[in-house]
């Protein structure tokens, strides 16, 4: 592995020996606990197969006890409670600092678990998890209620109060970057939470604990909870002390989630789904910008993003030349060791993932699209997928309809402007879009007639923390990130005093 430290002014990933990754247990009450049951899992590197380190597998008792101890922390007169907003927002910057001087070791263990390129994990994923604490640790002290004006003889206020114990179930995908999302608006509102990291990538999220400790949270604010779906995610989604829960992954595992809330405690519920995100490629576009962009969204973290840029529909003027251009730019992909901060393209998290992948693969050659590039796998070790790109997509393929999850990109042609905005609403999905034309009007227009969370306008995959994010129909609902998220993290209470006298 390569030396600690910046090497031709881009940083290397940070030597870690297995022996190294202390924080394997699960995190409450800021202790480390081992498992009830006495079981552990372990974590694999997707690169290589070879096995990590073993973790300790958290069951419904243990959630059980991390909940009671986030419990305790949210009751009146805890130390959580009675610090000064202010305060929590200064634990946030303090986190975040951390965070920074941690960010190589973060960075390395990120693509250690998920195999994602080295300097994807250091400058996107750790820049926007750090990004994401400092901005909401800014809106701690600014979380306000408002005076309504009814009559004279009544004032009413609104006051913004926490929603009590979050629980936060993250998918592995982003595994750092999803946990800060819904981590930072809560303990900005004043919550405690109750985080499960999804069971392939837990790493990043167990040395946070480290980091909650060190940057002073009292205990019980912040509870960490390895383990599977159907075991500890369930507990948290069914918990009775639970009071909300915000997920992010399939639609399938969303609406378990939301069924085991309403069964429980009807506890408030925010999801962010899956996606069949259609692009919309005009013909006055700056045509190497539009191929550059849908390239990245389709292939952006081998393909494994809500986001992914899956349905390409390009004007059919312009529909060859972007094809043609689609392919020399996929030709420059390096596929390699996630390590190798020459990577761009790296491993499928899992077999499963992996398989998954190459079944779409084979159902678009066998409905009729073309192959144009890539489509098998790479190396005799790994998980590695060429990137592909398929040509000649109907919309009634199995590759243009359902969320594939990998790096595969279907390009389809298109006549009219209505057409295309027809098309691309004929989905269960609604997450992101995007529309690349030189015409304002024409970007307006069709933006405003998107059913999509997002629309991008001649760029893609960019997300800030200042900018809302969530989707429609079945991508989801609720918002992350924004001053949006706060009001997913508080209970609006009204209060009305009736004057004794007139004013």
């Amino acid at each position: 592995m390569a030396q600690n430290g910046v090497a031709g002014g881009l940083p290397s990933p940070q030597p870690v020996k297995i022996q190294e990754i202390k924080c394997t247990k699960i995190f409450f009450n800021n202790e480390w606990h081992t498992s009830s049951t006495g079981k552990t899992f372990p974590t694999f590197n997707p690169a290589t197969g070879s096995k990590i380190c073993d973790v300790e597998e958290a069951d419904q008792e243990d959630v059980d006890k991390a909940v009671q101890a986030a419990k305790v922390a949210k009751q009146r007169g805890s130390p959580w409670q009675r610090m000064e907003s202010s305060g929590r927002g200064r634990l946030l910057y303090r986190l975040a600092d951390l965070m920074e001087r941690d960010r190589l070791l973060l960075a390395t263990l990120e693509t250690l678990d998920t195999g994602k390129p080295f300097l994807q994990s250091f400058f996107i994923d750790l820049e926007g998890s750090i990004k994401t604490l400092r901005y909401y640790a800014g809106w701690a002290d600014k979380v306000q209620g408002r005076s309504l004006a009814i009559d004279e003889t009544f004032v009413c206020l609104t006051k913004h109060n926490p929603v009590g114990v979050c629980g936060a179930i993250i998918p592995w995908n982003f595994p750092l970057l999803m946990l800060t999302w819904k981590l930072a608006p809560a303990l900005s509102c004043g919550n405690t939470v109750v985080i499960k990291p999804a069971e392939q990538t837990p790493l990043t999220a167990l040395h946070l604990g480290s980091l909650i400790i060190e940057a002073g949270l009292p205990p019980g604010v912040v509870n960490i909870v390895p383990g599977f779906g159907p075991t500890a995610g369930a507990a948290i989604a069914s918990h009775r002390d639970v009071d909300k829960v915000a997920f992010t992954g399939s639609t399938e595992v969303g609406q378990l989630i939301k069924e085991a809330a309403a069964r429980s405690n009807l506890k408030r519920v925010t999801l962010e789904l899956g996606g069949k995100n259609p692009c919309i490629v005009f013909a006055d576009c700056d045509l190497q910008l539009a191929v550059k962009e849908t390239q990245h969204g389709a292939f952006y973290n081998q393909g494994q993003c809500c986001t992914a840029a899956s349905r390409v529909y390009v004007e059919e003027s312009i529909y060859e030349e972007f094809v043609h251009c689609s392919i020399e730019s996929a030709k420059k992909i390096v596929i390699g060791d996630p390590l190798d901060p020459q990577t761009s393209h790296g491993p499928q998290i899992d077999h499963q993932q992996f398989d998954k992948i190459m079944s779409f693969i084979e159902s678009g050659k066998q409905e009729g699209a073309k192959l144009e590039y890539g489509g098998a796998a790479v190396g005799e070790r790994g998980l590695f997928i060429q990137p592909t790109i398929f040509s000649g997509v109907k919309d009634h393929m199995r590759i243009a309809k359902e969320e594939i999850f990998g790096p595969v990109q279907c390009i389809l042609s298109f006549k009219s402007q209505e057409e295309a905005i027809e098309r691309a609403n004929c989905s269960e999905y609604g997450l992101v879009s995007a529309v690349f034309t030189t015409s304002l009007d024409k970007a307006l227009s069709v933006s405003a007639s998107l059913e999509t969370g997002t629309v991008w306008i001649n760029c893609y995959n960019a997300l800030h923390a200042q900018a809302p994010f969530g989707g429609y129909k079945m991508s989801g609902n609720g918002r992350e990130l924004g001053e949006y998220a706060l009001a997913e993290y508080s209970e609006v209470k009204a209060v009305t005093i009736k004057l004794s006298q007139t004013l």
